[in-house]
């Protein structure tokens, strides 16, 4: 005889999955061993779409902050998507040792 089957709670797995909590966090909440999840083709399925709809849904506040004028979040998205760094530069003589003082 082999140990009971294990009913899982989909809605609250797709729920975690949207805020994007680790397989084995999720585990862990439910109580079960992560292996136990793998082996789960609905989980899988459930998981995988949980995720995706939180990073949607990120993507989409941080495309509304940009397009409300957050410069933060403006020069991140260009970093990311344009390819946009930051450029530093140093003056002065290369052959000097940089010194660098702290106010107090």
């Amino acid at each position: 005889m082999g140990r009971p089957k294990i009913e899982l709670d989909y809605e609250l797995i797709e729920k975690l999955a949207l805020i994007q909590c680790t397989q084995m966090e999720i585990a862990s909440i439910l109580g079960v061993n992560v292996s136990t999840l793998k082996r789960d083709t609905e989980f899988c399925t459930i998981y995988k779409k949980g995720q995706d709809e939180g990073k949607k849904a990120l993507r989409r506040i941080q495309w509304d902050l940009a397009k409300k004028g957050n410069a933060t979040m403006a020069i991140w998205l260009g970093k990311q998507y344009l390819g946009q760094k930051d450029k530093q530069e140093l003056s002065g003589d290369s052959n000097k040792p940089l010194i660098v003082k702290f106010r107090e």
